[in-house]
């Protein structure tokens, strides 16, 4: 049997093992004899992987029984469980239509290793730490690591293709088996914070058309700049109004449709890798877009956004229409019919059970320890930014800290279960049309 890894700190399990382990032949030192305790197709299972699923569970805070019975049960759930992410890696090894490339690999490793590295204060530190974990090097450390996320991806990629083709029907759980799993899990449920529910219209300044004008020739100006060979991240970082990506060069990372506004994805999604995109006109204001790699869902890009300035005039006139349906719905004017009239799109109509510690800082000003429910006086969010807006807000209740109840995650169960539950069937289907032989 190898040697597990228990001996990193906790902050470098999480990060490192978190994904399946069957990283057969990395250790160094390897006891003469090893146990095959299942086979899947033809990959074996050792006994020395079960283990150090054991230990890795245990180090990561999952009670395990100290009785020999207790932890031989333990070791067959996690032996299923393996037997099961085998099942599902060889089955998208098979499927052509499932592609993972080395670039995507790196990526993920890469990342893995500098979040790893940034918790320690040395690379000795981190070194020692590696070699206390069993790994004779980070290259091998990376190695181990390129294959735990391929296996990773290739399972998330079977279930999503299998979801797409209709071949993951959720499977609806009977009200005694959502009961089951609430009782088994209930001790692990964390409490309910203290939350509030509220419906807001954003009413969000329009600026004029002079300052749409000079916006608009501005981006025009870096398109040109950019097609005649300037740095991307460079202008990025010099023009881009997008705080969340100005500084990473604009970069936006992988997506896939339908997590940007349409006139923006639908430019972005037939650009191809390289081109820069003429400028494109959203309520954000004017995006400059570059596609820098291309999978068939997915893209992985960049941009520039130019926004048109805000006038105090505008400001004034927003503001002005955000007093009049505050009092148009104190007078007992519909919500939906003012929301559907001036709220801005982008912005939720309504929230609920939203945790007042994730309250953004001009709510929590505006909300505080204020229980009473009713509309509040109008608040401007962004003030001083590029894009400020006037909420018209109204708390629905505020609920206290407590215990979550059956009722209030009951729907959650219910979706969680009846993956589990399609998934389970599809195991099933694998385990039949393929050799298992499990000797624990």
């Amino acid at each position: 049997m190898r040697p597990t890894r228990v001996t990193l700190a906790a902050v470098v399990w999480a990060a490192l093992v978190a994904p399946p382990a069957t990283a057969q032949g990395r250790s160094a030192t390897a006891r003469a004899v090893d146990r095959v305790v299942a086979v899947v197709g033809t990959k074996p299972i050792l006994a020395s992987q079960v283990e150090e699923q054991l230990v890795l569970a245990q180090s990561q805070g999952a009670k395990v029984p100290e009785d020999s019975a207790g932890r031989d049960a333990a070791r067959r759930q996690i032996l299923s469980q393996m037997v099961d992410e085998e099942l599902l890696v060889q089955q998208a090894e098979r499927d052509t239509t499932i592609k993972v490339t080395d670039q995507e690999v790196q990526d993920a490793v890469e990342q893995t290793v500098q979040n790893v590295r940034k918790q320690f204060t040395s690379i000795t530190e981190f070194q020692a730490q590696l070699r206390a974990a069993g790994f004779v090097s980070e290259e091998e450390w990376r190695r181990w690591l390129a294959d735990q996320q391929r296996r990773s991806i290739l399972q998330q990629r079977l279930i999503e293709a299998l979801k797409q083709k209709g071949k993951l029907r959720p499977i609806p759980p009977s009200d005694a088996e959502m009961h089951a799993f609430w009782e088994a899990n209930r001790g692990q449920q964390s409490k309910r914070p203290a939350a509030i529910s509220f419906r807001q219209i954003v009413i969000v300044p329009k600026p004029d058309s002079a300052a749409s004008a000079r916006a608009l020739q501005l981006a025009e100006s870096v398109v040109v700049a950019l097609r005649g060979g300037a740095n991307f991240a460079e202008l990025a970082k010099k023009y881009s109004a997008d705080s969340a990506s100005r500084e990473q060069g604009g970069e936006l990372g992988w997506f896939r449709r339908g997590l940007m506004v349409k006139q923006f994805e639908d430019v972005a999604f037939r650009l191809r890798p390289g081109v820069i995109s003429d400028a494109v006109s959203t309520e954000f204001g004017y995006h400059i877009i570059q596609v820098e790699r291309a999978q068939p869902a997915e893209i992985l890009a960049r941009h520039i956004l130019i926004q048109p300035t805000i006038s105090a005039g505008q400001l004034a006139i927003a503001k002005r229409l955000a007093d009049s349906v505050h009092d148009a719905l104190a007078h007992g004017a519909p919500f939906d019919s003012l929301a559907r009239l001036y709220a801005d799109p982008n912005e939720p109509k309504l929230a609920d059970a939203l945790p007042v510690s994730q309250l953004p800082p001009d709510y929590e000003k505006v909300v505080g320890s204020d229980t009473v429910p009713g509309l509040k006086p109008v608040f401007e969010m962004g003030a001083g930014t590029a894009r400020p807006r006037f909420v018209v807000f109204e708390l629905v209740r505020r609920l206290p800290e407590g215990d979550l109840s059956f009722n209030e995650v009951k729907d959650r169960i219910r979706d969680g279960l009846a993956q589990q539950l399609a998934v389970k069937h599809y195991l099933d289907l694998l385990r039949r049309t393929t050799y298992v032989d499990v000797r624990f």
